[in-house]
């Protein structure tokens, strides 16, 4: 069996190195996604018939993923230094299932976008609503979480001036520009869409590198084992 040439070894490590960093972005998401699942703070916005289709869909979207970058990552490591074809061609595959779903989610994402704004702003006026009804204390902390990650309060200008105990605490000139959360909401997806967008179309440029350099070292692996 014929080594590998110094290309073929550079390929090997660059692999290594990519999957490496690669299963602890999928440990991240992974432990993102089960402690919005499970965190006592958004624990309620999975309970109960108002329930957020489109959160609790992402979050469970989340930890999917993450726990499938991280087999993907650790077949690739294994694969590169082991110089075991067959991982190789599994990494592939994955790699493969996980850019085509991340293309199709993309794309999804860009034509609904519209329903998830309005889906979203749907569940926090109804929480809010709710809350002021019964004073429920779970709704209070669902509110507190949505209101201070997005910096906003309430769901009408009215809200701003009186809603105290939800709403992130600021100073009067900082209640001035304070948005509503229909506002703020609306904002995010309009402002962040195009950079969300960067994100996803550089991870898939890389996922086509990792997939191509998997190809190649397989190949050399393959060609390297049939030299006598």
């Amino acid at each position: 069996m014929a080594a590998l040439s110094g290309g073929e070894m550079c390929i090997k490590y660059l692999m290594f190195a990519f999957n490496l960093v690669f299963w602890l972005a999928g440990t991240g998401v992974f432990a993102i996604g089960l402690w919005l699942r499970l965190d006592p703070k958004t624990k309620g916005l999975f309970e109960g018939p108002d329930s957020p289709y489109v959160f609790y869909t992402g979050v469970y979207i989340l930890i999917a993923a993450g726990a499938l970058m991280m087999v993907v990552g650790f077949l690739g490591c294994c694969g590169a230094i082991q110089e075991s074809p067959c991982m190789l061609g599994l990494f592939f595959f994955f790699l493969l299932i996980i850019f085509a779903v991340e293309v199709a989610a993309g794309f999804w994402g860009f034509s609904n976008q519209s329903k998830v704004v309005n889906d979203i702003t749907a569940f926090y006026t109804q929480t809010y609503n709710n809350y002021k009804t019964t004073g429920d204390e779970r709704l209070k902390e669902t509110l507190r979480v949505i209101q201070t990650g997005l910096n906003c309060c309430g769901p009408t200008v009215n809200a701003i001036d009186t809603d105290k105990d939800t709403c992130p605490p600021k100073g009067p000139l900082e209640q001035l520009i304070t948005k509503t959360c229909p506002e703020a909401i609306d904002e995010v997806f309009d402002s962040k869409l195009h950079i969300i967008g960067g994100v996803g179309i550089t991870i898939g440029i890389v996922m086509v590198f990792g997939m191509i350099f998997s190809m190649l070292l397989c190949c050399a692996i393959r060609k390297s084992r049939e030299v006598v």
